[in-house]
């Protein structure tokens, strides 16, 4: 056999020894992520919707909204209810200023009075005149703060309750505007412009494509091996013999056994009882929901 033959097959040995050894893994699973399915939180027409399947998101990206015109009505409206309880307040001190100069000019007299019993110039009972007329005033100085004390608390108490049902309407009005509560890719689309929407009607569904998950299982004996927070290499498929390799974190490991899913493999076949774990992987764009992978300790 000539020397160059010789030296193709055993280039073919390597190679073949090569690719054997690459596909000892220690696990298998199917690539996930975070799917959000995001639900209406209004109730009316669907009066803008603005996304598409495979459009990118993110929190701040506005997407649509419920008609707001009769929440924003209302909101006008309990505004100006709100307004006209407020007018209705009374000033107390200038609703009591009359009594205090009553008072002011009865004890201004009882002063002078005192003066002129002690002198002999006028009699006791003029002074007791005086005396009970100013705790009369007094009285009914307080019979009037309280009143108006009161009748200022039922007014700030009612004003009060309007203005939280103009936080409510509010919050309803910001709760019509749809957004999606997770940066990612829309996947489905449940609804139209133009349709009703009800509160809790599904609109769409959002996933976080960028950081996916492998969910792959582990036989009792590798449990030991690994730990919450490791670093492990990830494994993609992309083709009958492409890979591509990925630096990935163990996120989960579950807490209790369970029976081998039929699609997946793991190192130790004969083993029925599995561990389910989570590796969480920065995805380049070229990991897709489904995709199967592989890890390495």
């Amino acid at each position: 056999m000539k020397i160059s033959n010789l030296l193709f097959i055993a280039i073919g040995i390597i190679i073949v020894s090569a690719c054997g050894s690459n596909d000892d893994f220690d696990a298998s699973g199917v690539f996930e992520t975070t799917e959000v399915i995001v639900s209406a939180r209004g109730s009316g027409e669907l009066v803008q919707f603005n996304v598409q399947e495979g459009q990118l998101v993110d929190s701040t990206s506005y997407i649509g909204v419920i008609d707001t015109v009769q929440l924003h009505l209302k909101k006008l409206q309990l505004i100006a209810s709100a307004s006209g309880v407020s007018n209705k307040q009374t000033s107390i001190p200038k609703q009591i200023a009359a009594l205090q100069q009553q008072i002011a000019t009865q004890k201004q007299e009882q002063k002078r009075f005192e003066n002129l019993v002690k002198a002999n110039a006028a009699n006791q009972k003029q002074l007791d005149d005086i005396n009970e007329q100013i705790k009369l005033l007094e009285k009914q100085l307080a019979a009037q703060l309280e009143t108006l004390s009161n009748t200022n608390s039922s007014i700030k108490d009612e004003n009060l309750s309007l203005n939280m049902q103009i936080a409510q309407i509010e919050d309803q009005i910001e709760k019509s505007i749809i957004t999606s509560p997770i940066k990612g890719t829309v996947l489905a689309k449940y609804a139209e412009r133009g349709e009703l929407a009800t509160q809790g009607r599904a609109l769409f569904k959002v996933a976080d494509i960028e950081r996916m998950y492998l969910r792959a299982y582990i036989t009792a004996s590798q449990l030991t091996m690994l730990n919450m927070g490791q670093q492990v290499k990830v494994y993609a498929d992309m083709g009958e013999k492409d890979r591509r390799e990925y630096q990935g974190t163990v996120t989960w490991i579950s807490d209790k056994a369970e029976f081998t899913p039929k699609t997946i493999q793991t190192r130790d076949e004969r083993a029925n009882l599995v561990y389910a774990v989570k590796i969480a992987v920065k995805n380049d764009g070229y990991i897709k929901r489904g995709m199967y992978g592989e890890i390495r300790f």
